[in-house]
């Protein structure tokens, strides 16, 4: 049999790193309904022209092709693709933003608006594998769609939220975020206020800063965007601005007026930061902070934008980011505007894992295995499982009725904690400990803590 090697990009974790990653998603999806989000999930695949009508690269789908070119042959002529003729090419959706517009869209008129929900599920994207980033990869996001309008009051909601969700994972050993928040229309408003109209191209390159530096990012916007020497430096100066207070506003408006860039625009945009901004201060001190360097790359953003990072590993990127979006779900005759957040949860998983900084205390659900005497009695052992069972105590029987001591070595591999060893007075062993007490399997109870898995932080 040929060697079996891992598929790159595709992370299978063993049991007690899976653990981990279901508390992550237990805590998101608590905070979320906390808040009164909605639960959904949309299918796994869309139509391949929908997936790539934002402009994003054909390279990163995967798409669908069909196996049974033989069947298709037979009921009717293949498509180029492999499928039956007439249908539309399939690929696999590569974040939760295009489904779900496409979700709202065709049940628009079941839907009660302002429609809040989270989805958590897996995406698929064909980019090259690296630290943090894979091909499959599990996605919790929260959105706020309304229909025809938004109140501006939900783009400060959702990023505390996600604050929120994500500072309750701190007592399990996870560092503490940053949100970083930028309003679009600053940035919009102050570079037509320069003269400059490619808004988009120069947000391309504003985004580019943490990659490539300030140097690079002004000969792009000059060579590329058209942009004077002035014009560059002074978006360079607008994106350094930086700051977890209102003063921020004052800042930007004083860059703007040394610039003679203020536009009716730039004001609006400065009004809807500040707000964002004091109201985090108040909820959240610390952990919103200003900054007017995030652009977010896709085009669709027309609000507030986010992206945050773990603190002490802002090397690994941002780990959730969103922004609002006025225009992603539109049937031509009625628009429905969102605010939304993404969380890469298998990004999140992979930092805490590999920099050691949470563990599980065991893999398996197991808090009890009960010992075999012998398998004449296998039934003695059923019947203690069935007992603590039934009051919720997770319970496992012992494979095979080998010595005392090979069951609880059986036990001790698996992170167990404790051994029942059944008979006319029933004892139970915590097997860390050494303490073996009489009990009986109606009433005993092992200590809270020790009832299911828990993530705790690494020693």
């Amino acid at each position: 049999m040929a060697r079996v090697t891992p598929l790159s990009g595709f992370p299978e974790w063993l049991p007690d790193a899976r653990v981990v990653e279901q508390h992550v998603l237990d805590v998101l999806r608590r905070t979320f309904e906390l808040h009164g989000f909605a639960g959904i999930e949309t299918r796994a695949v869309e139509p391949l022209d929908q997936l790539l009508r934002k402009g994003e690269t054909s390279k990163e789908v995967y798409v669908l092709r069909r196996l049974q070119e033989d069947d298709a042959a037979a009921d009717g002529a293949a498509s180029h693709d492999g499928g039956r003729s007439g249908e539309k090419q399939l690929g696999l959706h590569f974040d939760l933003t295009v489904p779900f517009a496409r979700y709202v869209l065709e049940n628009a008129g079941r839907l009660a608006f302002p429609f809040k929900r989270y989805q958590i599920q897996k995406v698929w994207r064909g980019e090259r594998p690296q630290d943090g980033r894979f091909r499959e990869f599990a996605q919790a996001d929260i959105d706020v769609v309304g229909a025809g309008e938004l109140p501006y009051h939900f783009e400060v909601e959702l990023p505390l939220v996600m604050a929120e969700a994500l500072g309750a994972l701190r007592e399990v050993g996870v560092p503490p975020v940053r949100i970083l928040v930028n309003n679009r229309k600053v940035a919009e408003g102050f570079y037509r206020g320069l003269g400059l109209e490619d808004v988009e191209g120069v947000l391309r390159q504003i985004d580019k800063l943490d990659k490539i530096g300030t140097e690079q990012v002004a000969a792009l916007l000059v060579a590329e965007q058209g942009a004077s020497p002035e014009q560059a430096a002074a978006c360079l100066e607008l994106a350094a601005v930086h700051g977890a207070d209102v003063s921020v506003v004052d800042r930007v408006r004083a860059i703007a007026v040394q610039h003679d860039a203020v536009t009716d625009l730039l004001e609006e945009g400065l009004a809807e930061l500040g707000a964002l901004v004091a109201a985090a201060g108040e909820r959240a001190p610390g952990v919103v902070v200003a900054d007017l360097k995030i652009a977010r790359g896709l085009d669709y953003y027309t609000g507030s934008v986010y992206e945050t990072v773990l603190v002490g590993h802002e090397q690994l990127g941002s780990i959730c980011s969103g922004g609002r979006y006025d225009t992603l779900a539109s049937d031509g005759k009625n628009t429905y505007p969102g605010v939304g957040l993404s969380v890469g949860v298998s990004r999140l998983v992979s930092r805490l894992l590999s920099a050691g900084l949470v563990t599980a205390t065991r893999g398996v659900p197991t808090a009890v295995l009960v010992a075999v005497t012998d398998e004449e009695h296998r039934g003695a052992s059923d019947d203690v499982a069935a007992a603590l069972r039934a009051r919720g105590v997770p319970t496992d029987v012992a494979p095979s009725a080998a010595k005392f001591g090979k069951q609880i070595k059986f036990a001790d591999r698996r992170g167990i904690p404790f051994v029942w060893f059944p008979g006319e007075e029933h004892q139970v062993k915590d097997i860390r400990s050494g303490e073996q007490v009489a009990a009986d399997p109606q009433t005993w109870q092992p200590p809270a803590d020790d009832v299911r898995p828990r993530v705790v932080a690494a020693s």
